[in-house]
């Protein structure tokens, strides 16, 4: 039957205020989860970066630990034993400690600064903007993250900078290491980190393990478990996702933005369902003739439901190019946020559904219309 989707089309268009008031309420709702679950999932990905852009498959942590960004040293002799478990290609140190770095007007900021091994690169900065990653091994050289310029300023190779009192040379710009915890991020070598603060000194944060080729990382941090009675062992998956764990429920995160994206999508259904109750009711005698000619209560329910889904489209396009601009403006602030496709056709779904969901308690009354009433009239 054709005439449903042209009867919807003329209901729908025929109150345009209506209609636009239909628009934005659902168009809030497409922007407001896309730009929430985004950033959501940005500031995941940054949590866990260091982690999945390091080239180990077994991260080893104190016992207890369950995040990158907190965690507690222990001995650094501890390395031995884990070398010694078969399986095991190489083991390599990696220090994250939070400090103090001097700014030009006098002031201080916390960084994250981060002791990696020069020579394998692991633990180090992935894209280097300038400078060398071996440049490091010179006495307190630092590579510094861009995304920290807007905390320490504009920093330039070659300057000298104070890390709780102690002198560090630039040798590097890098870029993609920016951390959930939007604190500045430094790289140094394993030694120069030591250096700076003499506390960790004899201590390691974590042991990054590399297994022989062919070899089943499962199998062998199995065996690293057992050797390592008093530390906890991860694949580098498992220690990715624990991180992000942790910061979705140990901080309320994953509650903040998930009561958000709930609310998103309740104002985008009772806007749609009041709106679209509204034009049911104004159509009550049109439905009640169609009736009398004959048409079924489905005929009646299907101009409804698509009255509904042409809102939904209508307000998905328009939210996607809402999103486009307010993305520009997160990004420009150095706000990362991720939106794969999947995200784009998941937020369809759930907006067609809510459509969809929102007309139902239009049709219940579009269903109870006697078409006898029309003639008494």
């Amino acid at each position: 039957m054709r005439y449903p989707v042209s009867i919807a089309r003329k209901n729908l268009f025929h109150d345009r205020v209506r209609l636009s008031i239909t628009l934005v309420g659902i168009s809030f709702s497409v922007v407001l989860v896309l730009v929430q679950v985004g950033v959501y999932l940005g500031m995941m990905d940054n949590a866990a970066s260091l982690i999945t852009h390091t080239d180990a498959d077994i991260w080893i942590t104190a016992r207890n630990n369950r995040n990158f960004d907190f965690a507690l040293p222990f001995p650094e002799y501890r390395e031995n034993r884990a070398k010694a478990v078969p399986g095991v290609a190489s083991v390599k140190k990696l220090i994250m400690v939070w400090s103090l770095m001097k700014l030009r007007d006098g002031g201080s900021e916390n960084v994250e600064l981060v002791g990696f091994d020069p020579d394998s690169g692991a633990g180090g900065p992935w894209d280097l903007v300038e400078g060398r990653l071996a440049d490091v091994k010179y006495h307190r050289g630092v590579i510094v993250d861009e995304s920290s310029f807007s905390k320490l300023g504009r920093v330039r190779v070659g300057e000298y900078r104070e890390i709780i009192d102690k002198r560090v040379r630039v040798v590097g710009i890098c870029r993609g290491a920016k951390r959930i915890t939007t604190a500045p991020i430094l790289f140094a070598s394993y030694k120069t980190a030591q250096e700076l603060t003499p506390w960790l000194k004899g201590q390691t944060v974590f042991l990054l393990v590399k297994v022989r080729p062919g070899a089943d990382v499962r199998a062998v941090r199995a065996r690293l478990a057992a050797a390592m009675d008093r530390e906890d062992v991860y694949t580098r998956e498992e220690f990715a996702a624990a991180t992000r764990r942790y910061w979705t429920f140990n901080t309320g995160m994953g509650v903040g933005f998930g009561f958000t994206v709930l609310m998103g999508l309740l104002v985008g259904a009772v806007i749609v369902s009041q709106t679209i109750y509204g034009a049911t009711m104004e159509h009550l005698r049109e439905f009640g003739t169609l009736k009398a000619l004959g048409a079924e209560n489905r005929t009646v329910y299907g101009i409804i439901l698509r009255q509904a889904l042409l809102s939904g489209w209508m307000g998905y396009g328009i939210g996607l190019a809402a999103n486009a601009v307010v993305i520009h403006f997160y990004r420009a602030a150095g706000q990362m946020v991720w939106q794969p496709w999947q995200l784009f056709a998941l937020d369809l779904g759930l907006t067609l559904a809510m459509c969809a969901g929102a007309s139902l308690v239009s049709v219940r009354r579009a269903m109870q219309v006697d078409p006898v009433e029309v003639f008494r009239a």
